[in-house]
């Protein structure tokens, strides 16, 4: 496909041959790169003002599937997306156009008919005109019984639609249209019971009422009573207790099931159909174990989340009244006799059930209450250590990573998450007795360890003999065991790291046994993150291990040892480092440092000779956690005993950074590195910062890459109030700013470099918060400023946070006098600086924010937005009010198809809310109900 230059949109509409000949590519062109530009082609081609006519051509030429598809497509996008092309005097047309279209595609294919269904939908949703469509709909096609599958769809696709993402209706539209169709909805499903008689043996109808009736049901508008005695919930029960129901009629009921479930889950107000629904459901117990007796684990599934769904309803009302009316317990035996099932998938499907149910009983804290729940905790329990057992023919270790290793880890979080209710010491007791008692084979064995890692650290480790005795087993375990019984014995030592600090004699026997481990490849890296963990909680006694420590990390490599688990190591060392007397703290580290700073001269030497380029993060990542966690306590006036070994380290560093300017990964792991090293000596890295910063600023010119902003940022934080460093550091923004400004003014700069925005708005919020009268004082600050206004639009939650953050702090400098800076006591003067910023931008970051709120930004990023209105209003209420009111005058009052989208009460309202509030989380509140009706 080689569209000429002249044909592309920019030439005037193009021809329908030549539209066609691009779809046909699209599918079947067998070149990759001439279906790459059918797709760019056509991508044009649905943005632009052709697309309306042009696809309705193709859909009534009716040439192939492929053509009508990407025409019905192409539709349905110009519909939610650019339905504002369109004047209000076509809606009427392009309504029966489409109508038509469905009706002549109908038997072409059923993606079609569903793409149409959506257009039609999306277009009765936005068009105020078109009053009582689901009425109309009917009354034009449910006489006639081929028309009936697409006007099913269309049913079934309109209420799913009133809540899309794509359609920005705004609430006062959603409300009515919801009010709409809560009005006919008994007609809907009167038409679905009529559908379902008649339906007879055609399956796939049943599947299309049954997906209908769902859909009204998640949109909640379903009257209680009327579908508590309605016929299609018989039906709906009868098609799942039925033996004989095929795979996909069973989805499709218990998807239904599952949406009136959730639709209930206020169960006070819908009691009738909560009988109902609740009886049915108990209902379905034979039909489970049929399921099972025939190994239908497609059905055994369906039950399972029909079953999880109940108990979802009907928590409130199980813990508040166990036992009885509503709060049955019978439904939580269902749930068990699933967790009894041989596939682990099936108890899968339950555990946030159990998750909300140790929730909710943990805020009661009533003991009688979790008395009731206790022995179905443990019934679930002992059914969990059963599904974790590994096949008894299973070789090596347990797997992690696989689908049964994740399934293992879900088990370990769960067990977490309820244990409280059957103490953790008791359930600890009983699996060790199991162990200690029997003679359990080594995949029993191994599970009971695995459960009883999950619990080792919600056990009290005070006086405790068990414990103690479970160490003392667990370390003289013999080598012989099976190799996934020493893997997960090695990772409830790991767990156990509190008893062993209260039990110092233990230290000794643990390391050997670790050390051990630590040899054996497949045991290296659960034995190295044991290790890590005892150094991380017995640090002091560990202080003696040093040396062990120190020649393990000498010889890391002779290890087989994952990353994670090789820098785990490196940090337990370093933190039992940290806690040497200060004299021994400098050789050690040097020591511990050498190793990978000879690593990374060998391999600048290497590359430098071979002209390759070889990959050092591995050395720059163990660098930068021994920095991170060397943290030792240092008096005033003391030499930081690391700042000498950082001296030393910084050529090597400076040079491996000019070795790999071009590329981003290493650059940014040597950034990572500098920034510990700077983060663990303070003040005492001065020496580095000149230097440091003429390197960055170098490089950034070439290679802007963010993570050199990010490093400036914590120069500022460690330097920003050193009288001596304020200019240097605002030269060095300067400098760093030119760069970030050309790319962030490229089009689509903002969207395409997000790191670079949040870094940059990370350095300038630490110069607002060590150093402001030197930033506002500046002739950079202005260029800050609008660039924050730009950037307001970004959607993206990093980048929005340091935007939104960055202008509230520097507004709030001039608020209040609370701002960590040392001769900078000067108040008066930062209030007056900030009256000229907001004089200058006042006017135009309401507005933006205004419109962002309502355009942009997605509902989480309004809690930052409000901070920013706040602090505005904070700093001068009667200019914000006049701001604000500007800005809301400026908003569009209706939509695209004639709707209200704002009231001027509403305008109003807000108005009132936001400058009459009290504290900020008012301001919020009202801008989020705001914007609902926007979205």
């Amino acid at each position: 496909f080689e569209p000429k230059p002249k044909q592309a949109m920019e030439g005037g509409k193009p021809t329908l041959p030549l539209v066609y000949q691009a779809v046909q590519a699209l599918y079947h062109d067998p070149d990759p790169a001439g279906k790459e530009r059918a797709s760019v082609w056509l991508g044009e081609l649905q943005r632009s003002m052709y697309a309306w006519e042009i696809s309705d051509q193709l859909l009534q030429m009716k040439q192939d599937v492929e053509s009508c598809y990407f025409a019905a497509q192409t539709m349905k996008m110009k519909i939610q997306t650019s339905f504002y092309e369109l004047p209000p005097e076509t809606h009427t047309a392009l309504r029966d156009s489409l109508l038509s279209h469905i009706q002549n595609l109908k038997d072409l294919s059923p993606i079609i008919v569903t793409q149409l269904a959506l257009a039609i939908a999306d277009l009765a949703l936005q068009m105020a005109s078109w009053k009582g469509c689901v009425h109309t709909l009917i009354e034009k096609y449910s006489n006639d019984v081929s028309s009936m599958p697409f006007l099913i769809e269309i049913l079934t696709v309109l209420p799913e639609e009133v809540h899309s993402r794509s359609l920005r209706i705004g609430a006062n539209r959603r409300s009515e249209i919801i009010e709409d169709l809560a009005y006919y909805s008994t007609t809907v499903v009167t038409l679905l019971v009529t559908c379902a008689e008649k339906s007879g043996h055609d399956e796939k109808m049943l599947i299309k009422v049954f997906r209908c009736l769902g859909s009204w049901f998640n949109l909640g508008v379903l009257d209680n009573n009327f579908m508590a005695n309605n016929q299609l919930l018989m039906i709906l029960f009868q098609v799942l207790q039925r033996d004989e129901t095929s795979t996909n009629l069973h989805e499709a009921a218990s998807d239904c099931v599952c949406s009136a479930l959730y639709a209930i889950e206020n169960v006070a107000v819908h009691m009738s159909l909560a009988m109902q629904l609740f009886q049915g459901v108990l209902s379905l117990e034979t039909a489970y174990h049929m399921a099972v007796a025939r190994e239908d684990l497609d059905k055994v599934l369906n039950y399972c989340r029909i079953f999880t769904e109940l108990c979802e309803t009907f928590l409130e009302m199980t813990v508040r009244t166990p036992g009885q009316g509503m709060g049955d317990l019978r439904i939580l035996e269902l749930l068990l006799i699933c967790a009894g099932h041989p596939q682990y998938e099936v108890v899968e499907i339950s555990f946030n059930f159990w998750y909300r149910l140790g929730e909710h009983l943990y805020k009661m804290n009533d003991p009688a209450i979790h008395r009731v729940f206790k022995p179905y905790i443990q019934r679930l329990l002992h059914s969990l250590a059963r599904h974790c057992q590994l096949d008894p023919d299973h070789e090596g270790v347990p797997e992690d990573t696989d689908d049964f290793g994740e399934f293992r880890m879900r088990v370990s979080d769960l067990v977490k998450d309820v244990i409280f209710l059957v103490g953790s010491m008791e359930c600890f007791s009983q699996l060790y007795s199991t162990l200690k008692e029997g003679n359990p084979p080594w995949e029993v064995t191994e599970a009971v360890l695995f459960i009883m890692a999950s619990i080792a650290k919600s056990i009290d480790p005070e006086n405790n003999p068990t414990l103690t005795e479970v160490l003392e087993q667990i370390v003289l375990l013999p080598e012989t065991v099976h190799l996934a019984v020493r893997y997960t014995s090695i990772e409830l030592v790991g767990e156990m790291s509190e008893v062993i600090d209260r039990n110092p004699c233990m230290l000794d026997p643990v390391l050997n046994f670790l050390m051990k481990g630590l040899r054996e490849k497949p045991l290296a890296s659960v034995a190295a993150k044991a290790i890590h963990n005892i150094c991380s909680v017995c640090r002091d006694h560990m202080a003696q291990h040093f040396q062990g420590l120190l020649n393990i990390a000498r010889l890391l490599d002779s290890f087989a040892l994952s990353t994670e688990a090789a820098v785990g190591l490196l940090k337990g060392t370093a933190l039992v480092l940290a806690r040497l007397p200060l004299e021994k703290i400098a050789e050690c580290l040097n020591d511990l440092c050498a190793v990978q700073v000879m690593a990374l001269r060998k391999l600048l030497a290497q590359d430098s000779s071979s002209g390759k380029s070889s990959d050092p993060t591995v050395w720059l990542d163990r660098l930068a956690v021994i920095f991170r966690h060397t943290n030792p306590i240092v008096e005033n006036g003391q030499t930081h005993p690391c700042q000498k070994v950082i001296q030393e380290i910084w050529p090597v560093m400076s040079e491996t950074l000019n070795a790999h300017q071009n590329d981003n990964r290493i650059v940014e792991r040597c950034c990572r590195c500098l920034r510990f090293a700077v983060r663990c000596v303070g003040k005492g890295s001065a020496c580095l910062l000149q230097p440091l910063v003429t390197q960055m600023v170098s490089v950034y010119q070439v290679y802007p890459h963010s993570c050199f902003l990010y490093l400036g940022s914590i120069l500022v934080d460690e330097y920003g109030m050193e009288e001596g460093c304020r200019q240097g550091l605002l030269d060095m923004l300067q400098a760093l700013c030119m760069p970030t400004f050309q790319l962030l003014e490229q089009p689509n700069g903002l969207r395409n470099h997000p790191d670079t925005v949040d870094d940059l708005f990370r350095l300038a919020t630490r110069f607002v918060q060590r150093s402001p009268v030197t930033l506002l004082n500046s002739s950079i600050i202005v260029h800050i400023i609008q660039c924050a206004i730009a950037s307001t639009t970004l959607d993206h939650r990093d980048a929005n946070c340091s935007v939104m953050k960055f202008i509230r702090d520097l507004i709030h400098t001039g608020v209040t006098n609370d701002v960590r800076s040392t001769h900078e006591d000067d108040f008066e003067a930062r209030k007056g600086l900030i009256g000229q910023v907001m004089e200058q931008h006042g006017q135009q970051l309401v507005t933006q924010l205004i419109n962002t709120c309502c355009f942009c930004l997605p509902p989480y990023t309004l809690p930052d937005v409000a901070e920013v209105l706040w602090e505005i209003m904070v700093f001068d209420r009667p200019t914000f009010c006049r701001w604000l009111e500007t800005a809301l005058k400026g908003l569009p009052k209706e939509t695209a198809g004639g709707a209200v989208t704002v009231t001027h009460k509403q305008l109003t309202d807000f108005h009132k809310q936001v400058t009459s509030a009290e504290e900020c989380k008012q301001v919020c509140w009202a801008i989020r109900e705001f914007t609902r009706l926007y979205r």
